[in-house]
């Protein structure tokens, strides 16, 4: 202890600042390092969420291989102790490079060769040892700025680094992805991730540096920096390059907004397409089939107050309000992005009829499984158009509790009419969301839709019953036989709630 002791004065008189200033900027560094590492976690989880789909798969691969690269990257860095200030100035210059330009190459490979899985991996697993390898050498170069003992340092390390990771975590999803997008934002973190790093060396631990070790650390930070600053300005030309290599040449509009990314292309009702989050939502060439399949059926009845769900596109309120003896609608849609565009976009609001000018409709921006938590009032008909029930972030929107608040606020004898997924293809999903209804207290009806479909789209009226769970669907059509339905609609018909009974529980097309 005392011989650990007499090193660190020693090492603290070689030192430019004063022990306590040094500690201080050790620490700040700590915690913009923490800040920058869990945005570039984030970013992976968020941007293969968005090119390969299942948030929760693709998060726990991100998350499990970071945390097992940090192990291997904190047991590598013990050979860097003896070397710690231009060991740490070398990682942060790697690790801005790396994690800034992530986001931007995961994309292109998606874009341009179609898969991206063995580009996450490879840069989980890079991130996650540069990050590792951090807290050690931090460790050693905070020992040699203060004579504090080992237990007060970790304390103090670690603070600094959760705090940070705190504020990094926040940052992104309320700041960078917002105002600056996935792209620009990764860029932006690892400009300050270098920037932090070698202020830091090249500063208060400048006279443990060589001159050739300073002139490596200079040069290689400057070019870094230089590379993220030059990428951001192209990043534009970018964005519109990978565009073009996903969704064609006809993109028009493509924005960020709070919630996903939307992407409208082509402009007439042969061509228009929109995409959320990469995903299509609506083909204006068979959109039709979808929605009068969604809502006519529903409507079959009692109507004068209808409930949309979801929807934003404004396609399900436009056949809702074909119906003159309609009075009212409510459309709950979480994304304002999305309304905006369905009233503003000349191709998508000649598509739904200009629906939003209807006066009979209501337009509220909200969560639909929050606002049917506070919602009063009775509705005879409500229409789900909502996200694939396979989506993971969708799933509570399918849930028993859901429907059980959808119940509350029809009217009695009133209908609910939800897209189930694909019944042949999918048939555990499908089964899965009409057991739920049931469970809600609700009556079911399901029916299939045929045709030509898209991943969003139905079709024309049920033709045969959906294959119970456990059957399996029938296979492909002979030549001369009726091509059968292979996606599903499903609209529910609530209990009378004077009516003791209790619901059916088989379910009849």
């Amino acid at each position: 202890m005392i011989d650990q002791q007499v090193s660190l004065r020693g090492g603290a008189a070689r030192l430019p600042v004063r022990p306590r200033t040094g500690r201080f900027l050790v620490l700040a560094a700590v915690f913009v390092c923490a800040a920058c590492g869990l945005v570039y976690e984030l970013e992976l989880v968020a941007l293969a969420s968005y090119l390969i789909g299942d948030s929760v798969t693709q998060a726990s691969i991100v998350l499990s291989v970071m945390v097992f690269a940090m192990g291997v990257g904190s047991l590598l860095a013990k050979r860097l102790r003896s070397h710690a200030a231009v060991g740490f100035g070398l990682i942060e210059t790697a690790l801005a490079l790396i994690g800034g330009s992530s986001a931007l190459v995961l994309y292109a490979t998606f874009a341009w060769i179609g898969e991206s899985r063995l580009a996450l991996v490879g840069f989980s697993f890079t991130i996650g040892v540069l990050i590792g390898a951090e807290i050690p050498l931090l460790m050693t170069l905070i020992q040699r700025v203060d004579r504090q003992d080992a237990g007060g340092t970790v304390a103090d390390l670690f603070a600094a680094d959760y705090v940070g990771a705190l504020v990094g975590g926040l940052a992104f999803p309320f700041l960078l992805l917002p105002m600056l997008g996935q792209l620009t934002g990764a860029l932006l973190t690892g400009a300050i991730n270098a920037a932090a790093g070698g202020a830091l060396v090249l500063w208060v631990f400048r006279r443990d540096l060589t001159p050739g070790s300073r002139l490596l650390l200079i040069v290689a930070n400057a070019a870094v920096i230089a590379v993220l600053a030059l990428t951001t300005v192209l990043v534009d030309d970018f964005e519109r390059a990978a565009r073009r290599a996903v969704y064609g040449d006809g993109v028009r509009v493509a924005v960020q907004t709070e919630v996903q990314e939307v992407v409208l292309t082509g402009s007439g009702r042969g061509s228009l397409h929109l995409y959320l989050d990469g995903r299509l939502r609506v083909s204006a060439r068979d959109e039709h089939r979808y929605h009068e399949a969604l809502v006519h059926p529903a409507m079959n009845g009692p109507h004068a107050r209808v409930l949309i769900l979801g929807g934003g596109d404004g396609l399900a309120a436009r056949e809702v309000l074909r119906y003159p003896d309609v009075r009212g609608a409510t459309l709950v849609e979480l994304d304002s992005g999305v309304t905006r565009l369905a009233r503003t976009d000349p191709a998508l609001s000649e598509l739904n009829g200009h629906a939003y000018r209807d006066p009979r409709l209501t337009v509220v921006t909200a969560d639909a499984f929050t606002w049917l938590r506070a919602a009063r009032g009775s509705y005879d008909v409500v229409v789900a158009d909502l996200p694939d029930p396979g989506i993971s972030a969708s799933t509570k929107l399918y849930s028993a509790e859901f429907y059980g608040l959808v119940e509350g606020v029809l009217a009695p004898g009133g209908r609910v009419v939800v897209h189930g997924g694909p019944a042949v293809s999918r048939p555990r999903t499908y089964w899965t969301v009409e057991a739920s209804m049931r469970e809600a207290g609700l009556h079911t009806r399901p029916y299939l839709i045929g045709g030509r479909l898209s991943d969003f789209a139905a079709g024309t009226p049920p033709v045969r019953r959906a294959p119970p769970p456990g059957r399996r669907a029938r296979g492909p059509p002979r030549p001369g036989r009726r091509t059968p339905p292979s996606t599903a609609s499903c609209w529910r018909r609530s209990r009378d709630r004077a009516d003791p009974r209790p619901p059916r529980r088989s379910c009849r097309a």
